[in-house]
């Protein structure tokens, strides 16, 4: 029955208040959040280290895209994700629906008592260290960074946290190869586009080169999982 008021005119239902995240996405981001406040050996959460050098790796475990911080790793790694404005974003390198696992190398312990120089520098070479580690993990011996860090010397890394920031109940969902095959599809065409239309740089353009590799390795795939037969001599 309808509610009416004190002079019996009929009041209006209350509407629902609308939801600010899509169900999917608000359920990654609780991910993201609960990976970060884990805590180390030290009782230390993650995501509260300051500099450290992060990875990011695809549904397949494909490692994509390396970078560094000097900012509470749960910051600079959550603007990736949840599609705020970076750099890599922006120009259609990274795209955060790819990313499927995290890792870090949280380095606080390593820089204490450096001053600024100092600490970039070591940094910079934790940096190159880990971006060596995963080209040699990567199959295509690629990654996404438009611009690859420069010969370093290389360090012993500390221990590294990796987690899976997709839950369970949507996983296997944006896992299937066809939708990955779109996104990739996308990102090409969004990153060409940019290319057309910019005075860009020789690492944006070998990017949609490792962009376009990624996709015909998914899609050539996905064939052969199909059974179907690709003869291209004809």
């Amino acid at each position: 029955m309808a509610k009416t008021n004190k002079t019996g005119a009929i009041r209006p239902a209350k509407k629902d208040k609308p939801t600010r995240l899509p169900q999917d996405v608000a359920a990654i981001r609780k991910e993201i959040r609960a990976f970060f406040a884990l805590e180390d050996a030290t009782g230390k959460s993650i995501g509260s280290y300051k500099n450290g050098i992060y990875a990011f790796y695809d549904y397949d475990g494909e490692p994509i895209y390396v970078g560094q911080t000097v900012e509470k790793l749960s910051g600079r790694i959550g603007r990736h994700l949840t599609n705020q404005r970076t750099d890599a974003v922006a120009m259609n390198v990274l795209d955060p629906f790819e990313v499927a696992y995290i890792e870090v190398w949280p380095l606080d312990d390593l820089v204490a008592g450096k001053d600024k120089k100092d600490t970039k520098a070591f940094l910079d070479r934790a940096e190159y260290t880990v971006f060596r580690k995963v080209l040699e993990e990567s199959e295509l011996k690629a990654v996404l960074n438009e611009k690859e860090p420069a010969p370093r010397e290389i360090i012993q890394l500390p221990v590294s946290h990796k987690g899976r920031i997709i839950p369970e109940t949507i996983f296997m969902q944006r896992k299937h190869p066809d939708t990955r095959i779109a996104r990739r599809a996308t990102t090409i065409a969004n990153l060409a586009r940019v290319i057309s239309e910019r005075d860009v740089s020789k690492g944006l353009r070998r990017t949609l080169l490792t962009q376009a590799r990624r996709l015909e390795r998914l899609a050539a795939q996905r064939v052969a999982e199909l059974g179907i037969t690709v003869d291209f001599k004809n």
